[in-house]
């Protein structure tokens, strides 16, 4: 019978916000989903192809909100602002923080023609554009908000291919995105101190387990490109010659639990190597992908990612996609309009995130994640049966419990529960999960 430790007299940090997503459930210009994102608890979204291809046309990249490049960026009328503060501030009703992607959406098709993914002509003028932006949504410019928003990244995957004529993601070279960095990084970054400025959201680190990308990743599989760019833009930031802040370095990976927990470990370590000890890791693009989509088994993938990332060294999880019209769109049914399965497991995270304090967990048997925690009173705990097989299991548990299992409508049905000599013995069915929580 698998089996689980848990220390709950010596908390050890906090549970980290690794229940945030990209984008929301945007059915065009109607927000009547987004009550999901509040009762979820999300704490934040990151804006990256959003809307659907080329943004929407009016969502989110530079291109939409200002679409004449040679227009005054001090000038409001050269900002189209309109769709972007709607999603901002149906966002902001849901309690919900943007991750801002400065940049364009990927352009899949982008061999018949590319449109907003090549080189900005000027780089300083690219940054005053951004700096339009962030004042709009931070500093109520141009009829604008005090949104607070913190997070800006300078791009998505540059690294995409390294063949320009592959690449659906910037239609220049190494160098180029890094001297886009460069300039707007710093510009940015004396402009506001007090925000943080980031990217590039890399493709990922699959090359150090000498793995071709996993197939749900839209990425080339010559992944070692993926590698070379990572160390050359460490280098070239880090060097006297082109310094640049990064206060948060922003990756991606569609494999599994295991592998994504060794990259993890190698960002942390490649940054801690040139220096960059402060700068955040944050794991911005991550799912199951689309065969898995609505299942039981990509419930217990989220949950078991959610579990083995609180104890490796990334700050942030943002899963894609919160979208419901998207192939990548796990959380929610775009025939039915409610919740997949993979959607509860976003509310059971947020019982412990509201808690606050990680209490230390081992989980003994293949294929079983843990999270748990405590507010020093109440104690919530996350399980998550990765397996095809059916897997009883022991929780010591010290007093009444009320259990929530994953991936039906029993999830609001908890179950009371109380231990035996052993704890609580649960029965968590293939690909299982379930919420474990004091009941007073």
């Amino acid at each position: 019978m698998a089996s689980l430790q848990i220390d709950f007299d010596h908390p050890s940090g906090a549970i980290k916000p690794l229940h945030c997503i990209n984008n929301a459930p945007i059915l065009g210009a109607d927000d009547r989903m987004f009550h999901y994102l509040g009762e979820a608890g999300i704490p934040s979204a990151r804006l990256h192809d959003t809307g659907g291809g080329f943004g929407g046309t009016h969502f989110v990249d530079i291109e939409n909100i200002f679409p004449n490049f040679d227009a005054d960026p001090e000038d409001p009328s050269s900002y189209d602002f309109a769709f972007t503060d709607w999603l901002l501030c149906a966002l902001a009703r849901q309690g919900v923080k943007p991750f801002y992607r400065l940049g364009a959406t990927i352009e899949n098709d982008q061999k018949i023609k590319a449109y907003h993914i090549y080189p900005p002509r000027d780089n300083l003028r690219w940054a005053k554009i951004c700096e339009g932006i962030i004042r709009h949504y931070n500093e109520g410019w141009a009829n604008g908000y005090h949104m607070g928003i913190e997070y800006w990244e300078i791009w998505n995957e540059p690294d995409n291919e390294p063949d320009v004529a592959d690449n659906p993601m910037w239609k220049g070279s190494m160098e180029d995105y890094f001297a886009l960095y460069e300039t707007a990084a710093n510009y940015l970054k004396r402009r506001f101190p007090h925000l943080k400025i980031g990217g590039y959201a890399s493709c990922g680190f699959y090359a150090i387990l000498e793995r071709a990308s996993a197939a749900t990743a839209n990425v080339s599989p010559r992944t070692g490109y993926f590698l070379t760019f990572f160390e050359a833009f460490l280098a070239y930031i880090t060097s006297d010659a082109h310094r640049a802040p990064l206060d948060f370095f922003s990756w991606h990976t569609y494999d599994s639990v295991p592998a994504s927990e060794a990259y993890a470990r190698h960002a942390r370590q490649r940054l801690d190597a040139y220096g960059l000890i402060h700068t955040e890791s944050i794991l911005n693009e991550w799912g199951a992908g689309p065969k898995l989509r609505g299942t039981a088994q990509e419930a217990s993938y989220v949950a078991a990612m959610m579990c083995a990332m609180q104890r490796e060294p990334v700050d942030r999880l943002m899963y894609y996609d919160g979208q419901v019209m998207t192939s990548y769109g796990g959380l929610f049914n775009p025939i039915t309009f409610t919740p997949f399965p993979a959607y509860d497991v976003f509310r059971a995270f947020d019982r412990l995130y509201r808690l606050g304090a990680a209490l230390p967990v081992e989980a003994q048997g293949d294929g079983l994640y843990a999270c748990a925690a405590t507010d020093g009173q109440a104690r919530a705990l996350l399980v998550a049966n990765h397996t095809d097989r059916a897997m009883p299991l022991t929780v010591p548990w010290p007093q009444q419990a009320l259990v929530r299992f994953i991936g039906s409508q029993a999830y609001d049905q908890p179950v009371p529960m109380a231990p035996g000599s052993q704890g609580l013995i649960l029965s968590l069915p293939p690909y299982g999960c379930a919420l474990v929580e004091s009941n007073p």
